[in-house]
């Protein structure tokens, strides 16, 4: 653990040397690193800071990710002292047997604790993951998990669908037919995420993700509006002035890489006009604003009257916006205005 963190310090110096970008925000996910000691942290998060030569008071958001298991009242303290301004918690599910499923390790109770834990240490910004149609789940147990979610008053609340991955046991299992997907299975699991989180007060401002107001995530704002992004450590994606690249997938390749040429960058690619278009239009898309009327183009609008016709968008301001019904089809949406 030392030595790839001291691989992230050297990768964060590079980047700051070779892109002397305004840094508005940080976001430590892709996996758990609420798992970092207490020990650890103490050293890491004042040199990544020294390396990236930021003062974290002037970010618009530090967020990360955090494991209701990994992280005590200390822990959260250092990392609130620290900078750190908003934590995104994986609670997933409030209900035993849903947690089971998804093999989670902590309980029910554990995750309001952790939440507790969070305020405590004077985080601003709290985020609930939570997710639905898990096998087994009911309509009943994810209604109540939104409930119960909301009684907690986080500032912001992050509601997927369970997505199977290749090289999961998830996806392996549905494979072997013992877990089924149905896409319209998803429709009233995501009726009632609208409904009960917007009759809360939280906006619907991404298909996945609902806040109080003012409460948006800056960070994942910043990917869906097509900002500049770096990304550090192992299998990382960056995009600058519209050239992509990702760093090598294993931890042990990155440490090699760092120690022996400073680097763990693959070739990349330079995205064109079409790639660009087609990136923008289905991410913007996903917003409560909408995507601009410039990025679909002129060769469009038969498309886009079909669209208004069966009621999945509406027209305002120069944007295309997806109505409550075209939430629900936005892939195909995208995919039809393209």
């Amino acid at each position: 653990m030392r030595e790839f963190l001291e691989c992230l310090i050297v990768e964060a110096h590079a980047a700051r040397e070779r892109w002397p970008l305004e840094l508005r925000t940080i976001y430590f996910g892709g996996g758990t690193p609420s798992i970092i000691s207490t020990a650890h942290l103490q050293w890491f998060l004042p040199g990544l800071i020294e390396a990236l030569d930021i003062d974290p008071a002037a970010l618009d958001e530090w967020s990360m990710e955090m494991n209701p298991m990994t992280f005590d009242s200390g822990k959260a303290t250092l990392l609130r002292q620290s900078g750190v301004s908003r934590a995104s918690l994986g609670v997933q599910a409030w209900d035993v047997a849903t947690l089971e499923t998804l093999g989670r390790d902590h309980t029910p109770e554990h995750a309001e604790q952790s939440f507790h834990t969070l305020r405590e240490a004077g985080f601003p910004r709290v985020s609930l993951d939570l997710m639905f149609s898990i096998p087994g789940q009911s309509l009943a147990s994810w209604e109540q998990t939104l409930e119960r979610t909301v009684a907690l008053e986080p500032d912001h609340i992050s509601a997927y669908n369970l997505n199977y991955e290749e090289d999961t046991e998830f996806f392996d299992r549905l494979k072997r037919g013992i877990y089924r997907q149905d896409d319209e299975s998803d429709v009233p699991f995501f009726e009632s995420a609208m409904s009960i989180l917007g009759t809360a007060g939280y906006d619907h401002y991404e298909i996945s993700n609902y806040a109080k107001p003012g409460c948006e995530s800056a960070h994942n704002r910043g990917y869906w509006e097509g900002r500049d992004y770096i990304g550090l450590g192992p299998s990382a994606f960056s995009t600058h002035a519209r050239e992509r690249w990702q760093n090598v997938c294993s931890t042990d390749g990155y440490i090699k890489q760092m120690r022996t040429r400073g680097a763990a960058s693959l070739p990349g690619e330079t995205l064109d006009d079409a790639a660009w278009r087609c990136e923008r239009l289905a991410l913007e898309l996903r917003t409560r604003r909408g995507v601009s009327l410039e990025v679909i183009g002129d060769t469009r609008e038969s498309a886009i009257a079909e669209l208004l016709e069966v009621g999945y968008v509406e027209c305002r301001d120069a944007r295309v916006i997806l109505t409550n019904q075209g939430k629900m089809l936005a892939d195909s949406v995208a995919e039809h205005l393209l």
